[in-house]
């Protein structure tokens, strides 16, 4: 197919620039089989024996995502401009431009409020007449803006990125939120000072301007409580399927103990301890293992563990015999040495 004929799919008027995503100009099955071919093509490249399959892997069994539209639930943009010396903008990064910034204020795969809030909060930083935070000098006030959202449970969590160079309208900016015509619930906005000189967004000191500082959400039953920078699946419809399919694939649960490794918050460990005896989550990010504590207990779970430190550590001091192990890694993904371990302990354990 040639590029203009793809390209009557479009339909973001952010494409032609924006960075963020890279396929919109191909109809929604032709990515589907993009990512199909992308599978099979990684099972092959690790030697994955495809006859052990129960039926054959057909491209066409790819399960198409629950929304295609309007299903992210987590943005962090940028404070910038698209041209050197332009008028500032706020957005995701343009294609092949690191520099430039695009303003993206009508994104299809946010909710229209995390557009409302972008075009808010530009406007309101143009007329305070506030300064971007260049890459290059290390000077100016305006970095980020993130918002975040319980798809669930319909409550919208802003968090504004600044440098300490200079004051900003705290109090101003909350007013401006809390004021919009939002058809989700504004549950908190946060004030992130950033002092690191990093392309990144690092944390010197957290203030609550208004509301909270964390949003609900519920996967599989279960609530979470995700706070300003925890981990969750961006998409939550999509991660829940998964998450189904994955544990109808594995051997029945009742009375038997199940590990799952790199467990970030606990989603997954959660949703296993519902039907097993025990289930025991290992993550090296400590705050996650908290907040994973935190939700097993607002769940009523008292079936869950949760042990912070690496797992290649982690694996020699559990007492516990695993009868299954569920492993879903960072995107880096498995140190080969941690994955020999885990190889290895199931081995020695089967």
């Amino acid at each position: 197919m040639k590029l203009k004929e793809q390209r009557e799919y479009s339909i973001c008027p952010h494409d032609e620039f924006c960075g963020g995503c890279i396929y919109q100009e191909l109809s929604y099955e032709e990515q589907r089989l993009l990512k199909a071919k992308e599978v099979l093509h990684l099972m092959e490249e690790k030697g994955v024996d495809l006859s052990m399959l129960e039926q054959p892997f057909s491209l066409f069994d790819l399960i198409a995502a629950p929304k295609q539209y309007r299903y992210r639930n987590k943005m962090e943009y940028t404070f910038g401009d698209f041209i050197k010396d332009g008028e500032m903008t706020l957005g995701m990064h343009k294609k092949g431009n690191f520099m430039s910034i695009v303003t993206v204020d009508e994104c299809q795969i946010v909710d229209e409020d995390f557009n409302l809030i972008l075009k808010a909060t530009l406007e309101f930083c143009r007329q305070k007449g506030y300064s971007f935070y260049h890459k290059k000098t290390h000077k100016g006030l305006l970095r980020n803006l993130i918002i975040r959202k319980g798809e669930r449970t319909c409550e919208i969590l802003v968090n504004i990125v600044t440098s300490s160079q200079n004051e900003f309208a705290e109090e101003e900016y909350a007013d401006l939120i809390y004021r919009l015509p939002l058809s989700n619930t504004p549950i908190g906005v946060l004030h992130t000072i950033n002092d690191n000189v990093a392309d990144a967004v690092y944390i010197d000191e957290v203030r609550i301007l208004r509301g909270r500082d964390y949003y609900m959400e519920k996967i599989m039953g279960l609530n979470f409580k995700v706070s300003a920078f925890s981990f969750f699946q961006t998409n939550v419809e999509a991660a829940e399927r998964l998450y189904m399919d994955a544990l109808a694939m594995l051997p029945a649960f009742e009375g038997k103990v199940v590990f799952d490794l790199f467990c970030g918050t606990g989603t997954i460990t959660q949703a296993l301890a519902t039907k097993a005896k025990k289930a025991v989550g290992v993550e090296i990010v400590k705050e996650a293992v908290l907040a994973a504590r935190e939700n097993a207990m607002l769940n009523g779970l008292n079936n869950c563990e949760f042990i912070a430190g690496d797992v290649f550590d982690v694996l020699d001091q559990l007492r516990d015999k695993p009868d299954v192990i569920v492993v879903d890694p960072p995107r880096m993904g498995i140190l080969p040495k941690t994955l020999d371990k885990i190889i290895g302990y199931v081995t020695t354990n089967s």
